[in-house]
């Protein structure tokens, strides 16, 4: 890519390394630490052409998630995941698809370093407040 001057590195980061305690600590910061390194790599690249972001999922129904998805469905409560967010739903992988399709396209070739959140606003929110461990 540096050879040819342009080029576009995509990662897969997630709204928890935006936000935290979204999936526990330990996702957290290994989806924070991607995001860092997105940044570093952009910088590292300066002058080259080539660009590296991050697309930052939400809640979306995946193999990781797929568990949950189906607890809610056999308890009746599917229509409250999501709600924490304000578009008050889950996302979908073709949303994601389409995010990470414009960043790796020439219509982003002004955007780099970035971690896009594609999370139905899940990321403007404040983190949730947990009570203290007694």
């Amino acid at each position: 890519m540096i050879q040819q001057g342009s080029g576009a590195i995509l990662c897969t980061a997630s709204v928890a390394g935006l936000r935290p305690n979204v999936w526990g600590a330990p996702y957290s910061a290994s989806k924070a630490g991607v995001i860092g390194l997105v940044q570093t790599a952009a910088a590292s690249l300066t002058g080259t052409g080539v660009r590296v972001n991050a697309v930052c999922p939400g809640l979306i129904e995946t193999g990781m998630t797929r568990p949950m998805f189906e607890a809610a469905r056999a308890r009746g409560t599917h229509d409250k995941i999501g709600q924490l967010s304000p578009s008050q739903c889950d996302g979908e992988p073709e949303e994601i698809t389409q995010a990470a399709l414009f960043l790796a396209s020439d219509d982003a070739s002004y955007v780099n370093g970035q971690a896009l959140p594609v999370c139905g606003g899940l990321s403007a929110m404040l983190p949730l407040a947990r009570s203290p461990l007694k």
